[in-house]
């Protein structure tokens, strides 16, 4: 018998040391925003699970999105695991440089998926990054100034009526300012409202032909339209803000209406960190009549850069991490209101995230973006918030420079407009569309 015992216990320390050996270090870059920052304070229950530790790189959006192009188009190797989103993550599944995840175990329940966002991270039919959250973009509003004013916002409004209440809503005696809306330069920032924006007032980016329509009435409408409105009704410095400062401004009480990612619902309703999280209310993106909403569609997805040395532990992370046991694991941590939102039907069937006031508004919103038919005139072209095609990303952030500029006061719709079609027309030129 003692030797038997001996025995087994010989081979559990054996095992025990070939699961230490196996064990790796991985680097994972992501963004500096709430879930993703309380990932990392869970990432203990990875490790104990699976024996590898995590190095975490966690940058602001625009620089995240600088670093992970520039090291898997440099195949830098510097990440294991890359936070992307839907805009790159077909776009470098089909050029070979993200490990494919469909074999991702039955357990699981890859099926469980929104569709929207499985297609959107997904290269002829096949699963290159999971989602960690899904997000359209809402309204946000204080109920407690709308009653005062006397204002009741329609769950789907028009972009006239928030304008008219946000100027209405502004109090800057008091440092309340009727609505925060993304300014900050970058093609995930302020071209991200914007161009959503531009859907529902009938801008695109590019005819059929893919010529570069900034020169057109409905780009002039928008941008016309957003700067007027952030002058008479947005916060001072707002070419400075971007998803981050306006999230702290709304849980600080100084703005009556943001419109932005519907991630944010649980941070401003959360009230350790909200002074408003009592008096939030919830609606569709505007609209203009037009038939198109401004709401768009993402997803914050991790993804394996391919070459990567440590793909079967960087897979056990992206399982562990976007799976339904760790909702299921920040539910029991943190509350169902702080679960990454936007990912799994079932969670949106589960009783207990129902009852939360921002759960049927986010799902009605993701599933009202249509990134297959964005615009209300045809377009050659797929995406919500962003086109499709590599060029985007480097356009779009000059565009967003001279949007941006306007908002500071530095030049006028008309100049960043000019500017906007002139650059664009050179770029698509020049990559030979």
């Amino acid at each position: 018998m003692y030797a038997k015992h001996a025995l087994r216990a010989a081979m559990a320390c054996c095992l025990t040391a070939a699961g230490i050996a196996q064990a790796d270090v991985i680097t994972i870059a992501t963004v500096n925003n709430g879930d993703m920052i309380r990932m990392q304070g869970l990432t203990s229950d990875f490790t104990e699970k699976t024996g590898h530790q995590v190095e975490w790189v966690t940058l602001e959006e625009n620089v995240l999105r600088q670093r992970v192009t520039t090291d898997i188009t440099t195949k830098g190797g510097q990440f294991d695991i890359m936070t992307i989103g839907m805009y790159e993550t077909p776009i470098w599944g089909a050029n070979g440089w993200l490990v494919p995840l469909d074999d991702l175990p039955a357990a699981y329940d890859a099926d469980d998926i929104l569709p929207a966002m499985r297609d959107g991270l997904s290269h002829d039919g096949t699963l290159y990054a999971a989602p960690f959250y899904g997000e359209s973009s809402m309204i946000m509003y204080r109920t407690d100034l709308f009653k005062q004013a006397g204002l009741t916002m329609p769950e789907e409004p028009t972009w006239d009526f928030v304008a008219e209440a946000a100027r209405q809503l502004t109090d800057t005696d008091n440092e309340v300012y009727g609505i925060c809306l993304r300014g900050k330069a970058g093609w995930g920032e302020n071209m991200a409202f914007l161009t959503a924006m531009g859907n529902s007032f009938g801008a695109r980016w590019f005819d059929e032909d893919w010529k570069a329509q900034f020169d057109s009435d409905a780009w002039k409408e928008t941008l016309t339209f957003y700067l007027d409105l952030m002058t008479d009704a947005g916060p001072p410095g707002a070419s400075n803000n971007g998803f981050n400062e306006n999230l702290s401004l709304f849980q600080q009480g100084k703005c009556a209406m943001w419109i932005d990612a519907t991630v944010a619902a649980s941070f401003v309703t959360n009230p350790a960190d909200s002074t408003v999280a009592d008096h939030v209310g919830f609606a569709l993106a505007p609209d203009d009549g037009k038939g198109k909403r401004g709401n768009w569609l993402w997803a914050w997805a991790l993804g394996i850069p391919a070459g990567t040395q440590k793909e079967a532990a960087a897979k056990e992370f992206i399982e562990w991490a976007t799976s339904k046991d760790y909702l299921a694991l920040v539910a029991e941590k943190e509350g169902w209101a702080n679960v990454p939102p936007g990912t799994r039907a079932s969670l949106y069937a589960n009783p207990e995230y129902e009852k939360l006031p921002f759960a049927a508004m986010t799902l009605k919103s993701i599933e009202t973006a249509d990134p297959l038919h964005p615009t209300v005139d045809p377009v050659p072209y797929v995406g919500v918030q962003f086109v499709a095609i590599p060029e985007f990303a480097g356009i779009a952030t000059e565009v967003g420079q001279e949007f941006s500029a306007a908002l500071a006061g530095q030049q006028s719709a008309d100049e960043a407009l000019q500017k906007a079609q002139a650059l664009t027309t050179d770029a698509m030129e020049a990559a030979g569309y």
